[in-house]
């Protein structure tokens, strides 16, 4: 599979990332010519199996990691020539609590404000806090916070300084199901107030509830960037088991035109197609109708689509294969 990439600048982006390689020290290539163009105001979710290179990537636009080639542009700046400027609109969210335990929640957010060389704002740090229920443990020491609390910290510290681009590297990684959603709630809302979001998960039923584009990276390199209900339509398909009372010995000559086979000794008949836009289900109903209408009757039959998740690791299936 070649990898598909977003080319070409946009008049809508705040991140553009044009032929980005990392190659560390012993030949290991993190990331490997990636392009990537990211719209203001979207949430965008960066799907790859541990070690694809989502955290190099942020790490590059972050300024924690060093690229070996490539162009970064933010907000049109080039970072490697006003990296200082446009990081200060930059907020990240990473995946290991890096602070110091003994800190207070709310002086914790205060200093990182301040290392962007902003003015106090203690309005602004109350509302933070509120916003991520963490005003009552503001002088607590961060120690004493459970693990959802210390991911809550993050987001707060991250967002101290008001930036318009925000990376959240693995936000719920740990996280219990209840604040899991009530995270995506507040990413949602972040969004909804003109922040700029790109997601990494493993999680890529959060990526399926909240991107608008997804994109798929493995061993360094791009593998597709798409809208996400475009992929969904695109690479979807739907899948359906019938089972039939009595095993058929060949497929009937009225269903030679569906995608379908026999199988379990032809007590299942199977069909997988169509597409996300709702034309599997349609074959799946004419189908069904032919069967009653020429006197072939079933016990059961277990219909489903394609998730975001069958649709990732069928690309990083493929991409694997290819490169072998």
């Amino acid at each position: 599979m070649q990898p598909v990439r977003a080319k070409g600048r946009m008049t809508d982006s705040i991140l553009e990332i044009e032929g980005l390689t990392k190659v560390y020290p012993g030949g290991l290539k993190a990331l490997d010519n990636v392009d990537l163009t990211i719209r203001k105001g979207e949430i965008f979710a960066l799907l790859g199996p541990n070690g694809a290179g989502k955290t190099t990537l942020i790490g590059a636009v972050c300024g924690l990691v060093r690229p070996s080639s490539g162009t970064i542009r933010a907000f049109g700046d080039d970072l490697a020539r006003n990296w200082r400027s446009a990081r200060s609109r930059i907020g990240l969210v990473p995946q290991e609590l890096s602070t110091d335990m003994f800190e207070p929640v709310k002086r914790a957010v205060e200093y990182s404000r301040g290392l962007f060389g902003l003015a106090p704002d203690p309005e602004r740090i109350e509302e933070l806090l509120r916003t991520l229920e963490l005003w009552d443990k503001r002088d607590e020491r961060i120690m004493a916070l459970s693990g959802g609390m210390k991911r809550r910290l993050l987001i707060a510290k991250a967002l101290s300084h008001e930036p318009d681009l925000l990376f959240l590297d693995e936000p719920t990684a740990g996280v219990d199901v209840e604040l899991r959603k009530g995270m995506w709630k507040l990413i949602d809302r972040m969004r909804a107030n003109g922040t700029t979001i790109i997601l990494t998960t493993h999680y890529i039923e959060e990526a399926e509830e909240m991107a608008d584009r997804v994109g798929v990276i493995r061993q360094g390199r791009i593998l597709m960037v798409d809208d996400k209900a475009a992929m969904m339509k695109r690479l979807g398909r739907t899948e359906a088991i019938i089972t039939l009372p009595q095993p058929m010995e060949r497929l009937p000559e009225m269903l030679k035109g569906f995608n379908v086979a026999l199988e379990h000794g032809g007590y299942e008949l199977c069909y997988r197609g169509g597409d996300g836009s709702g034309k599997g289900r349609a074959e799946v109903a004419e189908i069904t109708r032919l069967l009653a209408t020429n006197g072939i009757g079933y016990t059961g039959i277990d219909i489903r689509d394609s998730s975001l998740e069958d649709i990732f690791v069928d690309l990083v299936e493929q991409s694997g294969e290819s490169a072998a």
